[in-house]
């Protein structure tokens, strides 16, 4: 399995990202994709995930309410969006995947960088 995440850059407060993460290497049926951040100096971040069969989406409560996770099934991709930036979601992003009865993510992809400029 092969995740690649694009769509990070430099962003200024108030405005919104877009990250894509190709999946590849495997049909995703009965899948769980993520996507988590890691900000300098803190842990890992879970933001939120979708289901692929149905896209049922659970979020963080941080993010709730400006995280919108989505998939698009013909192109394999998943993707994030996120509004009312701040600094504070300044971070690396990541997507990653798992099957269903697995308790942890299995596959990870290589991290998008995205800075909030204030």
């Amino acid at each position: 399995v092969q995740l690649q995440a694009s769509g990070g850059g430099l962003v200024q407060a108030g405005g919104s990202l877009r990250l894509s993460c190709a999946a590849s290497g495997r049909t995703f049926t009965n899948w769980i994709m993520g996507w988590f951040r890691q900000a300098p100096g803190k842990e890992r971040e879970f933001i939120g995930s979708i289901t692929w069969n149905l896209g049922t989406t659970v979020y963080a409560d941080s993010v709730k309410g400006r995280a919108t996770i989505s998939r698009d099934k013909a192109k394999n991709t998943v993707y994030l969006h996120m509004n009312r930036l701040t600094p504070e979601d300044t971070a690396i992003y990541y997507c990653a995947s798992r099957s269903s009865a697995a308790r942890s993510y299995m596959y990870w992809g290589q991290g998008t960088q995205v800075t909030v400029s204030s």
